[in-house]
């Protein structure tokens, strides 16, 4: 069978094909002392759910609008046809259609998990008076929203601010903080992600502005660590590996308070990603965020590979992979795809229905 049009269903521990049992309201508060009522739901069944991500695949692979990222040379070279979807539930149960199995680097995709990595670690106070949370308005690696805003990145979304996390990750030296990351990052994945060191070296020999901003932040007293060392463990983040299958298990993570829907190891607490969550709601998709969460209703994060990871809170999360992009840096396909999915599969948060009763006329009950 074509592997572009197959549909694969993945079931977690030998589960059968039924319904997904996903998050239910009845689940128990966990311990840490979040707030013991959070947003929880079902996927649709497993039939439609497989169905939807075929139509979709179906709809926009022939969709050829955007280009392939050419200002790193490694990315360059991707193959501008890949087109991959999947969905991971917070049961552990997936779904992929396409090259979900392709891999490709994580690149800014990463500043996610980095800030949720970073925030566990420190305390989300502390990375608050580091970073903001607000969208700059202007691109990933804009040099005037740093300058705007006195110094002080806007938000960890961009360059600047992905910047500051790095010297904020715990470690005494460049190899201990690399390596806290890569292994939290790993925890999210659920397996060993591995450095594509052609990505790696290409970027390392383009990366003349992350290096600027890493200075600029310096001078204005907002970098802690060495400004080349952090530029470099940046680098390597972003050339991580992962596939458009293992990016959902990733953002499941995140849907699910920071429980590997996989492994079942708690990766990060449940408030910091709700914080994680709502940063990318903000500034995931660069000055784009706002059309993002109005026409897909869910928080998101891309990259110039051609990856798109989204989150529906305590549900699961999709993942798409693509390289062409449009002008903001982002997937086209999985702009497209992801759009179709978060309403038809019930995602968008902003979506709601009126209970069974209320449509009918009577007297409403009010609480005393």
């Amino acid at each position: 069978m074509d592997r572009n049009a197959s549909i694969l269903a993945h079931s977690a521990g030998g589960r059968d094909s039924g319904d997904l049992d996903l998050l239910s309201p009845g689940r128990a508060a966990d311990p840490s002392g979040d707030a013991p009522f959070t947003s929880t739901g079902h996927l649709p069944p497993r039939r439609t759910v497989s169905g939807l991500l075929r139509s979709a695949h179906a709809t926009y692979a022939t969709l050829d609008d955007g280009t392939v990222a050419d200002y790193i040379p490694s990315l360059a070279a991707a193959d501008p046809g890949r087109f991959g979807i999947s969905v991971c539930g917070v049961d552990g149960n997936s779904f992929s259609i396409g090259d979900a199995q392709d891999a490709f680097s994580l690149q800014s995709i990463s500043k996610a998990f980095t800030f949720a990595l970073v925030c566990d670690a420190i305390g989300h106070t502390t990375v608050r008076q580091a970073v903001g949370v607000n969208n700059t308005g202007l691109a990933f690696d804009s040099v005037m929203a740093l300058e705007l805003n006195g110094g002080s990145p806007r938000n960890p979304m961009v360059n600047a601010g992905a910047l500051v996390m790095i010297s904020l990750t715990p470690g005494d030296s460049a190899a201990a903080k690399w390596q806290y990351l890569q292994e939290g990052m790993s925890r999210f994945a659920g397996r060993r992600l591995q450095l594509d060191a052609q990505v790696y070296d290409s970027e390392a020999a383009t990366n003349h502005r992350n290096r600027a901003l890493a200075a600029l932040l310096r001078s204005y007293g907002h970098m802690s660590y060495d400004p080349l060392l952090t530029t470099d463990i940046y680098t390597r983040q972003c050339s991580l590996l992962v596939t458009a299958r293992g990016l959902a298990v990733m953002g499941a993570t995140l849907a699910d308070g920071g429980v590997n829907p996989l492994t079942h190891e708690r990766v990060v607490g449940p408030s910091v990603c709700r914080d994680t969550l709502a940063v990318m709601a903000t500034s995931g998709m660069y000055q784009r965020s706002g059309d993002w969460l109005y026409e897909v209703g869910l928080p998101g994060k891309s990259g110039v590979s051609g990856g798109i990871v989204t989150v529906a809170p305590g549900k699961g999360a999709m993942a798409t992979y693509s390289p062409r992009l449009d002008a903001a840096g982002t997937s086209v396909r999985g702009q497209h795809a992801t759009r179709s999915l978060s309403r038809s599969l019930g995602l968008d948060l902003f979506a709601s229905a009126p209970e069974p009763d209320a449509a009918s006329p009577g007297t409403p009950e009010h609480a005393t």
